[in-house]
């Protein structure tokens, strides 16, 4: 009790209770209520006083019980009495009756499936002429009805018996035993319309039964005072909520009209929510409100400026979208920092969606960076840029004014970057449009006059990294537009400047556009102009705003999950772009590939995943090996890695594989591997670690050896002229570590193609497995394969073999094998 221990006072109390005296009854269950709680083990021992007081003769006796049963009652305990509740439940004394529905309900709440036990009861507690047992049963079915909706449709049958209670408390005089500030019992009221809301949802013979007494409640009931408020709102929400009629709706969203104008904060707040969410259902209704909304923007609640706020953008329409983006605009100049970034982007959305014309689009945009430039998202400023890229015809027109704009002000960023993009790509038009007039003003345009411009900004205060590479490409992009020779030396000169600079990415632009002006007979076509953008969706993340992605724009290309990413990282293979993924059994495979086709198509790879560029693995793969190419002797990215982990990897001076550049893999950080070391490759078709199954796939082929005399090792595998031998050794640099050299040794006439070889390990060991020379083992040649098991409990290996190869007959086999443990210092 208040953070102090209690167990103290736990046994008295129940001593008390089980007094016959009605006073240390009364101090005991009350000590119960405040002492013990539902997960207390000693309220077991109070079920049995609660079941007998519950049948006691005393009627307050029963009432203690059933008050502390109420507050207080487990599962168990719910459980246990609720067969002596649903017997009071039909007591004939109206303060049992009452107190039993209490109860019912916690016993509802905290066992649901318990509510059938209360169904008939609650039926004839709505019929109850006590407003106390009448009130505590319309709750007691709103949730049960709440619980299982399918009661609904047992307890709309009710309705017109609702419907009546509520009209008897409307047109009942003055009751001084339930008036409340002259209204009639607004509890119970509250209570009927939210359970007729209820029972009425998409039902269209109830909702036309109470039309007519929504309606009087809706018209009947004072507004100037709190009570009539609570039941009015409680009104509005039951019409929209239920199929009501046309004229009742726009009744019900006046209601929510005046309760704008009411001095209540909190009665303005409500009204503003509820518009919020029905502004969907009967828009034209809640337009005829526009103004008293507008002027909520200026209240000095903020929770009523947001909810304003978001409403006034609901609002926005084809008909109406010159004038609330006016008010928005002008709302923008004073509205909280917090507010900003969020208009920024709803104005943008609301502009693009019902932009009358071209004009109005392209100056709504500027009037709005030039407010709130410092809190435009990136994908509203690269829209806006598309937007001018894409209407050409108001070039010139847009080019003058976001010059004269920077003329005046260069504090907003947003503003600065839209305005030297669009200077620098079309700066030509700017300079032969000549002088031109805004505000009243006639603005000077010349070469001189716009690199010094793009200079004032390059040094202004304002000028961040950003600003600065905008600039730097701007004058770049000028020296092919403008022809004045003095230009071009000014604009060298600042490159000049700047090639010194601290920011790398402004130095590597300043000397690189430097040595641009050496290549005059392709600087044109460098610089030539962009094309036009592609849309960037622009996503705002409010409830009743303009969400989603803009209209017109491309969706954004969907690439790994992020589960993907996770298992890739973890060792757990996934399926790579070059072939369909594998069953469930060989996650973590890398098998033989087909035979390679004699055309490759050959695509450049898509970007490096940094991951895999740190680790030294490449980010494509390939479905199939890549034909012998002959060429001067090259250790291939997996063997160079091998070498680094301290792998026994042979290289062979006769030839090597070079593979072709591939798609990259469908999973960026599928070239990672495994934890102890990526084995990729760039021709690999897939790589995974498996602690129950592995193997390995030749997609980077190597020269084959001469098969020795006796082939060393371990035999693991000997059929139809195909032997499998392991050779295994330990790692020199870590002693978990095993490598297990595989040797395919063929001694048939003629070729064994299409290997495919797989392993498994138990589950203490990791395996790892290298491709293999070449799926295909020649007549009287052997064929390697290098396997890593990391063994960190120092168990014995062994290993579960999967092959599977076509005979020079055309015979396909496929075999399992067993091998384990290695002899002793076998390795």
């Amino acid at each position: 009790m208040l953070g102090y221990p209690a167990h103290f006072g736990q046994m008295e109390c129940l001593k008390l209770v089980a007094s016959p005296k009605f006073a240390d009854k009364r101090l005991g269950y009350l000590g119960i209520m405040l002492l013990i709680d539902e997960k207390t083990e000693v309220l077991t021992l109070v079920t049995n006083s609660l079941k007998n007081d519950l049948n006691h003769s005393n009627m307050y006796v029963v009432g203690l019980a059933l008050c502390t049963l109420g507050n207080i009652s487990s599962s168990e305990m719910a459980r246990d009495l609720c067969s002596e509740v649903e017997k009071l439940l039909g007591s004939s004394n109206t303060y049992i009756r009452k107190k039993a529905a209490l109860c019912a309900l916690r016993i509802v709440r905290r066992v649901p499936e318990l509510y059938e036990n209360f169904l008939s009861r609650a039926k004839t507690l709505l019929n109850d002429r006590s407003h106390g047992v009448l009130i505590t049963g319309v709750t007691l079915v709103t949730e049960m009805c709440q619980q299982y909706p399918e009661n609904i449709e047992i307890f709309r049958k009710a309705v017109p018996l609702l419907v009546r209670h509520l009209k008897n408390l409307v047109s009942a005089g003055f009751s001084p035993e339930h008036d409340v500030t002259g209204v009639t019992d607004p509890f119970l009221q509250v209570k009927i319309l939210r359970l007729l809301r209820i029972l009425a949802k998409n039902d269209q013979e109830a909702s036309d039964a109470m039309n007519d007494i929504l309606a009087q409640v809706a018209t009947n009931t004072e507004s100037t005072k709190n009570v009539g408020n609570a039941i009015l709102y409680e009104t509005v929400l039951t019409i929209m909520d239920i199929q009501s009629e046309a004229g009742l709706r726009v009744l019900a969203v006046n209601i929510l009209g005046k309760f704008l104008s009411n001095r209540d904060n909190n009665i303005r707040y409500v009204a503003l929510e509820t518009l919020n969410k029905t502004v969907g259902i009967e828009t034209q209704a809640v337009q005829r409100h526009r103004n008293i909304i507008l002027d909520c923007l200026r209240d000095g609640d903020i929770s009523i400026r947001r909810r304003a706020l978001e409403l006034s953008f609901a609002l926005i329409n084809e008909s109406n979208v010159r004038v609330l983006t006016r008010e928005l605009l002008a709302f923008l100049e004073v509205a909280d920092t917090e507010f900003k970034q969020s208009m920024t982007t709803k104005i943008s959305l609301a502009a693009e969606r019902f932009a009358p014309n071209g004009r109005w689009h392209i100056d709504t945009m500027l009037r709005m960076l030039k407010l709130a430039g410092n809190y435009v998202r990136e994908e509203v400023l690269a829209n806006f840029i598309r937007l001018i890229a894409q209407t050409s015809q108001l070039h010139q027109y847009t080019v003058q004014k976001l010059y004269a704009g920077l003329k005046q002000d260069i504090s907003q960023e947003g503003f600065v970057l839209a305005g030297v993009w669009v200077i620098g790509e079309y700066g030509d038009v700017l300079v032969s449009g000549g002088d031109f007039e805004d505000e009243n003003k006639t603005i000077e345009v010349s070469d001189s006059a716009v690199v010094g411009l793009l200079e004032s900004i390059l040094m202004g205060p304002y000028a961040n990294q950003l600003t600065r590479e905008y600039v730097l490409t701007a004058l770049m992009k000028l020296s092919s537009r403008l022809n004045d020779s003095e230009v071009h030396q000014s604009i060298k000169q600042i490159l000049h400047q700047h090639s010194t600079s601290m920011e790398v990415e402004i130095q590597q632009r300043a000397v690189e556009y430097t040595q641009l002006f050496s290549f005059d007979n392709i600087r044109p076509a460098v610089l030539e102009r962009m094309p036009v953008p592609e849309g960037r969706p622009i996503i705002e993340s409010s409830e009743n705003g303009l969400n989603g992605p803009a209209s017109g724009q491309g969706q954004q290309k969907s690439g790994p999950s992020d589960q993907d990413l996770l298992l890739d990282l973890m060792g757990v293979g996934t399926a790579s772009s070059g072939g369909d993924q594998q069953p469930e059994e060989s996650l973590g495979s890398t098998s033989a590939s087909p035979e390679p086709k004699s055309t490759t198509t050959q695509q450049p790879a898509q970007s490096m995943d940094l991951l895999a560029d740190i680790f030294g693995g490449g980010s494509g793969s390939s479905s199939s090996p890549a034909p012998p190419a002959s060429s001067s002797p090259s250790i291939s990215n997996n063997n160079a890695l091998m070498d680094l982990l301290g792998g026994d990897v042979q290289q062979q001076p006769q030839q090597a594989s070079t593979p072709p550049p591939s798609n990259a893999s469908s999973d960026p950080l599928a070239s990672l591997g495994f934890s102890m070391g990526g084995m990729s490759s760039p021709s690999s078709a897939q790589r995974s670690i498996s602690p129950a199954l592995s193997s390995g796939s030749p997609a980077m082929a190597a020269a084959s050896t001469p098969p020795p005399s006796s082939a060393p090792g371990y035999q693991a595998y000997a059929k139809n002229g195909f032997a499998i031998n392991l050779v295994p050794s330990k790692d020199r640099n870590n002693a978990a570590i095993i490598n297990i050299q595989v040797l395919f040794n063929n001694s048939t006439e003629g070729d064994i193609s299409s290997l495919q070889f797989q392993a498994a390990v138990p589950r203490s060991q990791k395996l790892q497995m290298a491709p293999a020379s070449s799926s295909t083992v020649q007549s009287g040649s052997t064929e390697k394969q290098l396997m890593r098991i990391n063994n960190p409990q120092q168990t014995a290996v062994k290993l579960r073999l999967r092959i599977s190869y076509v005979l020079p007959s055309g015979q396909k086999v496929d075999d399992v094998a067993e091998y384990g443990p290695f002899p002793e210092n076998a390795f």
